[in-house]
């Protein structure tokens, strides 16, 4: 799910709090995707649960401060490196996707775009032969 890991992305460059994140996102994606600021800690309590994020204390204004794991870390090389699901919309996996990797230390962007020109390409062919065993 792309604010899942759109909030590992933003962690991954160092801990934040909920609204700071909100914004970044926001910033990042050009507002495609506005999020809310308890959709954003929602999604942190569950990637807490899931040990892809961990609290790191508190800001001096007494914010609450998240920062991403090493199981965070992996996860997100994980999404970075898996093609996108079918384009529809602004607020697709691909578009957030490239989005955060334009803006995320270490992530190679090439890669990130090539590996979802492969599925694309792969999506086409087996379209095609589908079309052509139906019309046989």
């Amino acid at each position: 799910m792309s604010i899942r890991h759109g909030l590992l992305a933003l962690l991954d460059s160092g801990p934040r709090y909920g609204y700071q994140l909100r914004t970044e996102f926001e910033a990042r994606t050009g507002s495609a995707w506005p999020l809310n600021v308890g959709q954003v800690y929602t999604t942190l309590g569950r990637l807490e649960r899931d040990g892809l994020v961990a609290a790191a204390g508190e800001d001096e204004a007494g914010h609450s401060l998240y920062a991403v794991t090493e199981a965070g870390r992996a996860e997100l090389r994980s999404w970075f490196g898996t093609p996108a699901g079918p384009v529809g919309s602004p607020r697709d996996e691909l578009a957030i996707k490239l989005a955060m990797a334009a803006t995320t230390p270490g992530v190679d962007v090439r890669e990130v775009v090539r590996a979802q020109r492969r599925r694309t390409a792969e999506t086409v062919r087996e379209r095609v032969r589908s079309r052509d065993e139906a019309l046989a």
